[in-house]
């Protein structure tokens, strides 16, 4: 059995879990160790199993794989964590590691294979396994959803409303300084009770399958976001938010080199 330990806020975490599994587990049932809000829709985990974070330690995984942070979300794994026998997986993507550092445990899981998944900080990667080696991602097969036409601006966002509101304002500005009037898409799980009439709202999963002809995509500077805008890098539109962890300042300025 696989477990993937994959706690954080936002669809993030889940996509890049299952990006994973169907890249290099192709046609296998993970159990998904997590308390996401967002696991109640069908589409997000697809064939998965859900367990709570905490159901951890009742499992006799053969491969435990942590994602993102190599101690947990809150510093809560270690060495000790680990089932017995199972084979340890490392999920590496871009953190602040000067905010994540003081978490790290005294006795730290020791993986058995840690994948790179971005450029990290040189201090973060000196952190990790001398055998980490990059991976390149590769999404599950997605639906293009109907009522988005070709063209549009999209935005796209799990929320919250606040930064929703700054990506649509950022996404009217881009277009008055390209002296465009586009029709404005809303990619999001739930349509905002304060969402302007002029912009449309869609509640695709995954949001992926629309970037190929839409117009401009904009979106914050998450992991996945800008994993999957990279075949269309020049018409990516990034406002990188505040995060606890997720130095998103840093992934926006390397994406737009």
């Amino acid at each position: 059995m696989i477990a993937c330990y994959v706690r954080g806020g936002g669809l993030g975490h889940l996509t890049r879990i299952r990006a994973y599994l169907h890249t290099c587990h192709p046609g296998a049932t993970a159990t998904i160790l997590t308390g996401s809000a967002f696991t109640a829709d069908p589409r997000v985990l697809g064939p998965h199993r859900l367990l709570p974070a905490e159901a951890l330690p009742s499992l006799r995984p053969s491969t435990l794989v942590v994602d993102a942070f190599p101690a947990g979300l809150e510093g809560e794994l270690s060495a000790a964590s680990v089932p017995p026998g199972a084979r340890t997986v490392h999920l590496a993507r871009l953190l602040r590691w000067d905010a994540y550092r003081p978490l790290l445990p005294a006795e730290p899981i020791a993986f058995d294979e840690t994948w790179l998944l971005e450029d990290l900080t040189p201090e973060h990667r000196a952190y990790l396994p001398g055998t980490a080696a990059p991976l390149t991602l590769s999404d599950p097969p997605g639906v293009t959803p109907r009522g988005v036409a070709e063209g549009s601006w999209l935005i796209v966002h799990s929320g919250p409303g606040p930064e929703i509101r700054e990506l649509l304002g950022y996404a009217r500005d881009c277009a008055a300084a390209e002296g465009v009037r586009p029709r404005l898409v809303l990619a999001c799980p739930r349509r905002p009770g304060d969402l302007p009439g002029d912009v449309a709202h869609v509640d695709p999963y995954p949001a992926w399958p629309l970037f190929a002809t839409a117009a401009r995509v904009i979106t914050a500077a998450g992991f996945n976001a800008v994993r999957q805008m990279r075949p269309w890098r020049a018409k990516h539109l990034m406002l990188p938010f505040p995060r606890r962890f997720d130095d998103q300042y840093a992934r926006a300025s390397l994406g737009r080199r």
